[in-house]
C-alpha cells in the first residue's frame, strides 16, 4: 500500500517537474550511484536491479542530463560519419540512415568529409577520437577500402564499422548489399531480352567495391555462353559526364553493343544522353541499365532499370552495430548483409532484329 502510494506521489512529482535522478533511485530502492551505472550502461548491476531502475525511469519518463552523463562515463555519444563521395543523393541516404540509428539511441552525428588520397588521413580522422569529438567511425566508400586508415584505426583501439567494403575481412564488422548477385541478375535479365553484345562500364577504380558488379556482370555471360569481350569494357568515373565520355566509346565501335549496363545510375543517365545525341532510340535500338536507384533513375527518359541498392539501410544498420559494440562490454564483431534487388522500367527492352545480326 504505502509502496503504491509512494509510486503515485513521486509520478504526480514528474507530472509537475522533471524527474530527477532522485527520484528514479527513490522509487527503484537504490542509490544514486546504482542508477548512474544503470543509465550509462556499467556492468557490476545485477540484472534484477537493473530491471527495476529501468522500470521506474519508464514509470517516471526520466530523461538522463546528456552532459552529465557524457561527463560522468567519459564519451562523447557522437558518432562521426566519414565520406569522399561526390553524389550528394548518396550521401543524403548514408546520412539520414546513420541519423535513425543515432536518434534512436541517444547519440549524436558529426558528418566529416574526407579525401581518401591523403597520405595524412589516419591521423586526421584518429584526431577526431583523441579531441574528444566522436566515439566511433562510420566508414563509407572509398574511405570503407583504404588499408592504411583502417590498419590505424584498429592498432588504435577506435571503435570503426565500414560500409559495403570490398575487403570484407572477419576481424572487422562491415555492412554490405549483393552488388556481385544483382549484377548477375540485372545481366542476366538484359540476356534473358535477347542481348548478346552487352557492354559494361566500370565505376571509379578508387571505389573497389565496383569491382564486384563486374564480376556478377562477367558472370552472367559465362552463364549464357557469351565471351567476355575487353572491347565491350570502358571505364568510368561514377559521373553523368563519365557515362556520356563511356557510351561515346563503345557506341562509335565497328560493332557497337546492344544494351550497355553501367556500374551507377549517373554514368546509365550519362549513356542514354549520348544515345539521343547519337540518334538511338531507347530501348528501342539501345538497352540501359543502371545501379543503385537513385533519384535520377526516374527522371530520366525512358526511366531506368536499375538496382535498388539499400543505401539508408545500410548505413541504419551500420550505424546500429557501431552502437550496440560500444555500449557493450563484450564489443562483439558484427557483420550483416542487406540484399539489393531489380528493378525493371522502360530503359530495356527486346533486341532490335537488325540488331541482332
Amino acid at each position: 500500500m504505502f509502496a503504491d502510494l509512494r509510486i503515485r506521489s513521486l509520478k504526480k512529482m514528474s507530472e509537475i517537474k522533471k524527474a530527477t535522478i532522485n527520484d528514479v533511485a527513490s522509487l527503484a530502492g537504490v542509490s544514486i550511484k546504482t542508477v548512474s551505472r544503470v543509465v550509462n550502461g556499467l556492468p557490476n548491476v545485477a540484472e534484477a536491479t537493473r530491471k527495476r531502475v529501468n522500470i521506474a525511469i519508464e514509470r517516471l519518463n526520466f530523461r538522463p542530463n546528456l552532459s552529465a552523463q557524457r561527463l560522468a562515463s567519459r564519451r562523447s555519444y557522437i558518432l562521426a560519419l566519414l565520406y569522399d563521395n561526390p553524389s550528394a543523393n548518396y550521401l543524403f541516404n548514408i546520412q539520414s540512415g546513420v541519423l535513425e540509428s543515432c536518434n534512436a539511441r541517444g547519440y549524436d552525428l558529426l558528418v566529416h568529409p574526407c579525401d581518401h588520397t591523403n597520405p595524412d588521413l589516419a591521423d586526421e580522422v584518429i584526431n577526431l577520437q583523441h579531441q574528444g569529438r566522436c566515439d566511433g567511425v562510420v566508414l563509407t566508400p572509398p574511405l570503407s577500402d583504404v588499408r592504411g586508415l583502417i590498419s590505424a584505426l584498429d592498432k588504435k583501439g577506435t571503435p570503426f564499422i565500414q560500409i559495403a567494403p570490398a575487403d570484407r575481412q572477419e576481424n572487422y564488422p562491415w555492412v554490405a548489399t549483393t552488388d556481385e548477385a544483382a549484377s548477375f541478375e540485372i545481366t542476366h535479365h538484359l540476356v534473358s531480352l535477347g542481348h548478346r553484345r552487352i557492354a559494361f562500364i566500370r565505376g571509379h577504380p578508387d571505389h573497389k567495391a565496383m569491382a564486384t558488379r563486374e564480376n556478377g556482370y562477367r558472370r552472367a555471360l559465362k552463364d549464357a555462353g557469351i565471351s567476355y569481350s575487353r572491347k565491350l569494357v570502358a571505364q568510368g568515373q561514377n559521373s553523368f559526364e563519365s557515362g556520356v565520355s563511356a557510351a561515346n566509346q563503345l557506341l562509335k565501335k565497328q560493332d557497337p553493343p546492344t544494351a550497355i549496363f553501367a556500374a551507377n545510375d549517373d554514368m546509365a543517365a550519362g549513356v542514354i544522353s549520348a544515345a539521343n545525341d547519337m540518334g538511338l532510340q531507347v530501348p528501342k535500338d539501345l538497352s540501359v541499365a543502371g545501379f543503385d536507384d537513385t533519384p535520377i533513375a526516374t527522371q530520366t527518359w525512358p526511366a531506368l532499370t536499375t538496382v535498388r541498392q539499400p543505401i539508408r539501410e545500410m548505413a541504419q544498420s551500420a550505424a546500429r552495430i557501431l552502437i550496440e559494440r560500444l555500449d557493450s562490454q563484450d564489443k562483439p564483431q558484427l557483420k550483416e548483409i542487406i540484399d539489393a534487388r531489380l528493378i525493371v522500367r522502360l530503359s530495356t527492352g527486346t533486341v532490335n532484329a537488325v540488331l541482332r545480326q
